[in-house]
């Protein structure tokens, strides 16, 4: 999870089921942010969790969507597309680390 222009929280999970995502979201992101993600099932129960959510499509090649029509594309999820790339790049000459 990441706020923009804030903070990235990465935890390691054993499991990618709602039982595991959920608490982890509901302890670390304020009730009533909006929340943006690709279409995975897992974030499927995010709006009865009392989140606003958006979502994009990476499945359609959607990245980014722009919901006013101003030219701003406000819904993505790139920032932690990036982390994600930042960080693998930093992990790949320390074969991973260990899950403990």
């Amino acid at each position: 999870m990441i706020q923009r222009s804030g903070q990235v929280v990465l935890w390691v999970l054993s499991n990618d089921e709602q039982a595991f995502i959920g608490p982890i979201i509901k302890s670390t992101i304020a009730k009533g942010t909006t929340v943006c993600t690709d279409k995975y099932d897992i974030y499927s129960h995010v709006k009865e969790w009392r989140y606003t959510h958006t979502t994009v499509n990476h499945g359609k090649k959607r990245h980014a969507r722009d919901e006013d029509g101003d030219g701003f594309y406000e819904v993505h999820v790139n920032w932690m597309e990036g982390c994600w790339s930042l960080l693998r790049s930093w992990l790949r000459p320390h074969r991973g680390i260990y899950q403990e």
